[in-house]
């Protein structure tokens, strides 16, 4: 090589990036059509956006959305914890536990959640007394119907016995996802079974269970528009429709809920993607594994140096020899 700079290195490996006309065409092309879609919304007079600016924050639609959460949370934590059981009561050795919730779950993901509904809204008719005695025996107390099972509590009940169903075929894969020498393992260090469940197998479970459940959360959001069935005359869907039916205005009552149910399902997504990366430390690459230093600390006193990796490989005679 010349050290006066007559003669360059020679490049052994001039790489050129790939072209793709396709991805720039394409994206030119969706933009141009959500332009003119966003430019149609805006400018169309018959979607009256004065009249959704008006009542977007009506006080019958902020209390729609305020009821229409309540229904959602309620209704979810009553379907998993009700998931939770049958999902164990799936993998029980106990025959009866087990097709016990295999009826559960064949009766009520077979049925709509519209019929099973109707039927809650009904149960007073079928049942007028709630009452509990010895068997063909007197009656200890009773209570009527209507007073324990409110509309708000039969909308409740009919979703969340409904997404129980659901939830426990999710949380059933989940922890069958699970290897059985965890089990094993945790066995043989004496632990209760029910330590193994809630200490060793949901933890690994839930990278595989949140997903689904999430998804499963947004669902009900928007399935609490059908508890007019019961009938439940409160939700957003109803406080929206009730509006529009007083201004005869459909379609800007339609958007108030859609947006509405735009922002709250956002948000839903937003505490699903932390949960998400929070079960999946270390597995997922979402978010660094959390290392008990203490735990390193030992790990690296008991691994060899490298100082030592010599004088260990010559304990070979052949190596010696060598």
């Amino acid at each position: 090589m010349d050290h006066h700079g007559g003669n360059k290195a020679p490049v052994l490996n001039d790489s050129v990036p790939v072209r793709h006309p396709g991805r720039w065409i394409s994206a030119l092309v969706i933009l141009g059509l959500l332009a003119l879609m966003i430019q149609s919304v805006v400018t169309n007079t018959n979607f009256r956006w004065d009249v959704v600016g008006t009542y977007i924050l009506d006080t019958k639609v902020v209390q729609g959305v305020g009821w229409t959460l309540l229904l959602t949370v309620a209704s979810m934590v009553i379907a998993i914890v009700l998931a939770i059981l049958l999902a164990v009561m799936r993998q029980s050795d106990n025959p009866v536990l087990r097709y016990t919730a295999w009826l559960w779950v064949w009766f009520f993901r077979g049925t709509p959640v519209y019929t099973q509904l109707v039927f809650w809204g009904l149960v007073a008719v079928l049942y007028p007394k709630i009452s509990a005695g010895v068997p063909f025996g007197p009656e200890l107390f009773s209570v009527d119907t209507n007073t324990v099972i409110t509309a708000l509590v039969a909308a409740i009940l009919g979703l969340g016995l409904n997404e129980s169903a659901y939830l426990a075929e999710i949380f059933r894969a989940g922890l069958k996802s699970v290897d059985k020498g965890q089990t094993e393992a945790a066995e043989a260090l004496g632990m209760s079974n029910a330590k193994i469940m809630w200490r060793i197998i949901l933890p690994q479970a839930m990278r595989i269970i949140v997903p689904p459940t999430g998804n499963e959360t947004i669902g009900m959001l928007k399935t609490t528009s059908l508890v007019l069935a019961v009938p439940f005359t409160l939700d957003l869907t109803f406080a929206t429709n009730a509006l529009a039916n007083r201004i005869y205005l459909p379609v800007p009552l339609l958007i108030v809920a859609a947006i509405w149910y735009l922002v709250i399902t956002s948000l839903l997504m937003v505490g699903q993607h932390y949960i998400e990366a929070y079960y999946g430390k270390g597995v997922d690459n979402l978010a660094p594994a959390v290392i008990n230093p203490a735990a390193a600390k030992a790990s690296a006193a008991m691994a060899p140096s490298a100082a030592a990796e010599p004088s260990l490989m010559m304990d070979d005679p052949e190596d010696e020899a060598k």
